[in-house]
């Protein structure tokens, strides 16, 4: 009766149903092309006091990358530390006098990048793109010394060729959208959750429920299955348009995704019931589900590596249904993993399943 209950309320709302299936399709759209670690149209500015061919040569590579766009070229040291204080260039490359006679004589030159570091990873990844293009341009050179040097026409060469392993076409939002669904879709199912007993307790309605020869535990298991069944909902549909708009690989076995996030959804639901039958009002049970969100979604591994994080954080990430949930979609559907390799995902959100709802049943006060 309580899982009947819970689905005649969701389809009664009408704010409910866009809540539960526009919405996260919006967000997800949104998010995915929203949400990348690349750096693209690197605002450049040049000081070049050379005004030679190879100077040109290095200025044209720079642009041609694909990454730096040529806004400025200044004449003095000055202009370029206003460009860099105003924020208006992200990078200044500075090529000396004598630059070509220094490569042509001396076989080697000096140039001077100034990187706009306020943004710490823009800088980083501008600054890192800048030295690549600087050694190619430096092993160009060098080749076509030596070439002339032993005045051969046709210098062997090796071919380097290189392929990509899950995302041939290294589009970022192949990496992103299945971990994104899975933060969406364990979001939702979290506030729905936490909102819900303490609703109940507002409008007065769970003291006409406490009355009933209803068990604690059958009162939760109620509350839970039909949220789960709204979270498998939501995933189905995300993965549908994952593949239809984004062209998202599903590599691996779909019955490991739904089984794990059945295993998942009772673990995170399970927190969402907790919360709700220890906070008194919505107001509280919202600010402490948007707490653990907050945790859940930084240290998720989504935009961070986890691997890079400290080991005590590590350490503290390993109840994070969000990790786990974002490693597991993005092994199974870009890599093709198996039952094997995400045994480990498993484990640990069947053990928190378990511990959570068990402590939430035993929370839960069925008094009047």
């Amino acid at each position: 009766m309580i899982i009947i209950k819970e689905l005649k309320q969701v389809f009664r709302n009408k704010a409910m149903l866009p809540l539960l299936t526009v919405i996260p399709i919006v967000q997800l759209i949104l998010l995915s092309m929203a949400a990348t670690n690349e750096v693209k149209d690197i605002s450049l500015a040049v000081k070049d006091d050379d005004h030679s061919s190879y100077s040109r040569l290095l200025i044209d590579k720079m642009t041609a990358s694909g990454y730096f766009v040529l806004n400025y070229e200044v004449s003095s040291a000055g202009e370029a530390n206003v460009l860099l204080e105003k924020e208006t260039a992200d990078l200044v490359l500075n090529i000396p006098v004598n630059f070509e006679k220094d490569l042509l004589k001396k076989k080697e030159a000096s140039i001077q990048l100034q990187v706009n570091a306020i943004n710490g990873s823009k800088g980083g990844l501008a600054g890192a793109y800048a030295g690549q293009v600087v050694g190619m341009f430096n092993r160009e050179i060098l080749a076509d010394d030596l070439q002339a040097v032993v005045k051969i026409k046709e210098m062997p060469r090796f071919n380097i060729t290189s392929s990509n392993w899950y995302n041939p076409s290294l589009d970022y939002k192949v990496f992103m959208v299945p971990g994104i669904l899975g933060m969406i879709v364990t979001i939702l199912a979290m506030i729905l959750t936490a909102m819900n007993v303490v609703r109940e307790r507002e409008m007065g309605t769970i003291e006409q429920i406490n009355v009933t020869p209803i068990k604690k535990y059958q009162f939760i298991i109620g509350k839970l299955l039909p949220f789960l069944l709204i979270g498998l909902i939501d995933l189905a549909i995300g993965l549908a348009a994952g593949k239809l708009i984004f062209g998202i690989p599903m590599l691996g076995s779909l019955w490991i995704v739904f089984a794990f996030c059945v295993v998942n959804l009772i673990a995170v639901l399970g927190i969402g019931l907790l919360i709700s039958t220890t906070s008194d009002t919505q107001q509280q049970a919202m600010f402490v589900a948007w707490f653990f969100m907050v945790i859940f979604i930084l240290m998720a591994g989504l935009f961070t590596p986890i691997e890079s994080m400290p080991r005590w954080a590590q350490i503290i990430n390993i109840p994070n249904p969000i990790a786990h949930f974002v490693e597991l979609m993005r092994k199974v559907l870009l890599k093709g993993s198996g039952w094997a390799d995400v045994r480990y995902h498993f484990q640990v959100m069947a053990i928190m399943a378990v511990v959570i709802n068990v402590f939430a049943v035993w929370t839960y006060r069925k008094t009047v």
